[in-house]
């Protein structure tokens, strides 16, 4: 290697890894975000049977905290995080549903989760798939949906299910087709919970979109 080649790739390095500057910090998102986009979410896909074996939450649909003082469609001022408070507030939704507080109470990521979270998948089935459990599935958006079950139905021999994200009113039909979802829509079942990652994919999609590039997954 050329000793000029050489200085200038030592030269890079040490400023990735220890310049203090913004320039360096951006870099090193940048390359964190490439390398979790293109190298290891590809090998997790084929590990865990799902071609998205990671999703950022990017909503506040599954929060179990008020947001701009309303929760399930209900304003709630003095509303404070607890699983008994979530289930005063939203409960009667369930248990019309069939759904008891003790149930619920029993389900997977219970307490929800919030925007900026991630969410590692695991490939969804029918004999995988339960009331309770966290759903990832297309819509009529760009970007997947992550809500929980809280129905399976059979009809004509085929299997359907029924989300609803913890913190709206109800299952959205409109836009997400929320009542009736058949396995083709299906992604994969929510796992295991990263809180915070998320935000990384988020901050970076957002200062990407000034410039007319826009990322869908």
């Amino acid at each position: 290697m050329e000793p000029q080649l050489r200085k200038a790739i030592k030269k890079a390095w040490k400023y990735f890894w220890n310049n203090d500057s913004i320039g360096s910090w951006l870099l090193n998102i940048i390359v964190a975000f490439l390398l979790i986009r293109y190298i290891i979410y590809p090998v997790l896909g084929i590990v865990l049977g799902t071609s998205f074996p990671i999703v950022a939450v990017v909503s506040e649909s599954m929060e179990h905290s008020t947001f701009n003082g309303v929760i399930c469609g209900k304003t709630i001022p003095e509303y404070k995080e607890s699983f008994d408070n979530y289930w005063q507030a939203c409960g009667n939704w369930y248990e019309q549903q069939g759904i008891s507080k003790e149930q619920f109470g029993t389900f997977p990521f219970r307490d929800g989760f919030d925007k900026g979270d991630v969410v590692i998948l695991w490939k969804a089935h029918q004999d995988n798939l339960d009331v309770g459990d966290v759903l990832v599935f297309q819509a009529k958006r760009p970007q997947p949906i992550i809500h929980r079950v809280v129905a399976v139905r059979e009809e004509e021999g085929e299997i359907w299910y029924q989300t609803k994200g913890d913190h709206n009113s109800d299952s959205i039909e409109s836009v997400l087709g929320e009542l009736k979802i058949d396995p083709d829509r299906i992604e994969g079942k929510g796992l295991i919970r990263i809180p915070y990652l998320g935000w990384l994919k988020i901050l970076f999609v957002e200062a990407l979109k000034p410039f007319g590039i826009i990322i869908e997954r």
